[in-house]
């Protein structure tokens, strides 16, 4: 595989920088498919309410009793209230029309703000690149795929107007209301059989966008190893620091361990040093204390310069866990480590020393 070629999935911070850059999967299509699904269905169920409403607003104003008058305050008072009709049935569908094209949008990209796309680009102005844009093999894809689209919509309402043809041919003995109301009916299904097919056409031009997008952000190997070492360092420096940081360790291991009075284990994932001077302590301090590969080492260390190792589970878990390293056991958990200190010096032959007031 070569380092040239972009066969490695998209770093998170990748992702991010493209997303801050504007490049997101988006489809006009589908808002506008979907707003026009939505406006669709809106007026199959309000749609006899809207012929009503302004049915009798006409009614109101053009076949009622003539206005005998018509000065300034009357033509305001008119006007207002038609506009507060008109409000009152408009708003709420202009409204769900407006949410509906948020949520798509956020289903498409999320929370977005962008405020340098802001800036004109004038460079799109330039005359020569737009009519090589004319001739490009994307104009060509898209040409290709509107023909594609054209081709679906109308063979959906053809197949739509075909399934009504013998309630069609029916109407010859219907009145002129059924007759208008049957074909209002049928051409509305029929959009909206064509706006669901917009619909999917629309979605799976977005899976084709999220495709394509995560072509384009797709990362040699070497781009991903100048990412990694721009973000986190240079591995080679990494690695020396961590060697350095465990050598530390290790010396710190050395110097503290053979201080300690016992070693506490757990029996082999955990393993802490205890040390206790009661000249000096007021109670006993955690000198070392290490998990996996750390614990090893401490009982390495202890084996060699002859500190007793002390198999105590549940103390050596709440040691671990609850005691810092080089601060003193906590009051609850003193008489737990003065008994394995007793066992110690009961071992060593010294008396258990007192502990200091």
């Amino acid at each position: 595989m070569q380092d040239g070629e972009k066969s490695q999935d998209p770093t998170s911070h990748r992702r991010d920088q493209a997303r801050e850059e504007g490049q997101v999967v988006h489809s006009q299509d589908l808002a506008a498919a979907v707003l026009l699904l939505v406006a669709l269905v809106i007026l199959l169920n309000m749609g006899s309410g809207l012929v009503n409403f302004f049915f009798g607003m006409g009614s109101e104003h053009w076949g009622g009793e003539a206005w005998m008058q018509l000065d300034g305050q009357s033509f305001n008072v008119h006007w207002w209230r038609i506009l507060g009709l008109l409000a009152r049935v408009f708003l709420p569908i202009l409204g769900l029309f407006f949410l509906t094209g948020i949520l798509v949008h956020l289903f498409q990209v999320g929370i977005l703000f962008l405020p340098n796309k802001l800036i004109p680009d004038f460079s799109r102005l330039d005359p020569i690149q737009g009519f090589w844009r004319l001739f490009s093999l994307q104009s060509a894809v898209t040409v290709l795929l509107g023909m594609f689209k054209i081709g679906v919509v109308g063979s959906v309402a053809y197949f739509a107007f075909r399934a009504q043809q013998e309630e069609i041919l029916a109407l010859a003995g219907r009145d002129v209301p059924e007759i208008a109301r049957f074909l209002a009916e049928t051409l509305l299904w029929i959009c909206i059989k064509v706006a669901a097919a917009l619909v999917i056409l629309a979605l799976l031009d977005y899976l084709y966008q999220y495709w394509r997008n995560e072509q384009s952000l797709k990362m040699t190997p070497e781009e991903v190893r100048e990412e990694m070492k721009n973000l986190n360092g240079d591995p080679q420096m990494i690695a020396r620091r961590r060697q350095v940081q465990r050598q530390l360790a290790q010396n710190r291991l050395k110097s503290a361990v053979p201080r300690a009075d016992v070693v506490i284990t757990n029996p082999t994932e955990l393993a802490i040093a205890v040390h206790y001077d009661p000249q000096t302590m007021q109670a006993p301090v955690v000198v070392a204390k290490g998990a996996g590969v750390m614990a090893q080492r401490i009982r390495k260390l202890a084996l060699e310069a002859g500190i007793p190792i002390v198999e105590k589970k549940p103390l050596a878990q709440l040691l671990f866990k609850e005691v810092e390293l080089n601060h003193p056991i906590p009051d609850k958990m003193y008489s737990a480590v003065a008994e394995v200190l007793a066992y110690v010096y009961q071992l060593k032959g010294k008396p258990m020393p007192g502990r200091a007031a």
